[in-house]
């Protein structure tokens, strides 16, 4: 792994792409994977209609040991090419830690080394999220109404998990691989987008319901950096919808 990561682990990050010609950073990708030889990246290219196909080939050229595209010949939504390509990235990386992040980069590459450090000095987490908490001296960008509306969803979800979660729908996530992560990502899941809580309540009955145990295998990480970039396929009206598929979550799992 890279020097500013000590612990050795192979890291393998799921990212979700659609319609993500104008959006994707080339260069970005190319140094982080240059700088983590241990690391890899599987694009997931969730039957895009624009260009991605073609950046994501450039993003892996001279990088195919470290780099890959899982190509869908039509879009499934966001949850099932994060479920899907993290199947498949187990078996073609065969990594320690793996997780997903959004194409855009909102969260910088460089916060993988952060999440990293975090599994090396504590065996008991099992996964480390991105939480977007606005304070001084950080700098997260966000739309006001994106914001509150986040935070109102997230205090529901809390309130349902019975878990004080601050931020489930931050697109930067990694998870240390074992039995319960493959369990977590093997079926479906109900909804397309509020997936993240569904993994919650998958990982909460393989704690038999004990959310004190749950509670001790997350970590959130406060990102020193989050930009909201434009192009964004969530819309304030998706806040209807993750509202009532929480409702299926809960009545399926809780």
């Amino acid at each position: 792994m890279n020097q500013s990561y000590d612990g050795g682990a192979c890291v393998c990050l799921v990212v979700p792409c659609y319609n993500e010609e104008r959006r994707l950073d080339i260069r970005s990708f190319r140094d982080f994977l240059a700088n983590h030889k241990q690391a890899g990246i599987l694009f997931v290219d969730d039957g895009s209609r624009d260009g991605t196909q073609k950046i994501l080939e450039q993003v892996c050229a001279g990088l195919e040991n470290q780099s890959a595209v899982l190509k869908s010949e039509q879009n499934r939504g966001k949850a099932e090419a994060v479920r899907t390509g993290v199947e498949y990235a187990l078996q073609r990386f065969e990594p320690e830690i793996i997780g997903y992040w959004d194409a855009d980069l909102a969260t910088p590459l460089s916060t993988v080394d952060r999440f990293l450090r975090v599994f090396a000095s504590n065996s008991d987490v099992l996964m480390v999220f991105g939480a977007r908490v606005k304070l001084l001296g950080r700098r997260v960008e966000r739309r006001a109404i994106r914001h509150y509306l986040g935070r109102v969803f997230a205090t529901v979800v809390s309130m349902m998990l019975r878990l004080p979660i601050y931020d489930t729908q931050c697109g930067a996530k990694l998870f240390r691989v074992n039995d319960q992560l493959r369990a977590a990502f093997a079926q479906p899941f109900l909804s397309k987008w509020v997936f993240d809580v569904e993994i919650l309540a998958r990982y909460l009955r393989f704690f038999q319901k004990d959310r004190q145990v749950l509670e001790q295998t997350i970590y959130e990480y406060p990102l020193e950096q989050w930009i909201d970039v434009a192009g964004s396929k969530v819309h304030p009206a998706d806040f209807l919808k993750a509202f009532l598929d929480i409702l299926r979550i809960k009545r399926k799992y809780l």
